[in-house]
């Protein structure tokens, strides 16, 4: 702990403590990321229909992997939208809007990535159910 307000400054001294704050973390995403929440629904989504269409194992490995990737950038795309904008507050900064615009293809990469390991798991999927096979 640390000032005043019992905000706490320094390292977390229990796993607890450090699970509390990654959760915490996640619930930030959810409430004030729109986009990682877009992602989570279509995560879900993705799931659902994996199951419905009796997806093997290995079909789920890289759906999970995938939703994942995407997941994880979000969130560093998050991270540094919310540096950028502590660090250089109102004033309007070409390299701030880089980092970001940087941080955003690379959830762009990730999710043409995710797209197309659908494309690979699902069409197979898909055509077993079509009538002429």
């Amino acid at each position: 702990m640390g000032l005043k307000d019992n905000k706490q400054v320094g390292k977390n001294h229990h796993f607890y403590q450090s699970l509390f704050h990654a959760l915490n973390g996640l619930r930030v995403l959810l409430v004030s990321e729109r986009n990682f929440r877009a992602h989570s629904v279509s995560a879900l989504a993705v799931l659902l229909g994996a199951f419905l269409l009796r997806a093997s194992l290995n079909d789920y490995l890289w759906l999970v992997l995938s939703i994942f990737i995407v997941l994880f950038a979000e969130t560093i795309n998050s991270i540094v939208e919310r540096v950028v904008d502590m660090l250089v507050g109102d004033r309007y900064s070409e390299l701030a809007k880089e980092a970001k615009d940087i941080a955003a293809g690379g959830v762009l990469l990730t999710a043409f990535l995710a797209s197309v390991i659908g494309l690979i798991v699902f069409v197979p999927l898909l055509l077993k159910l079509m009538p002429w096979r």
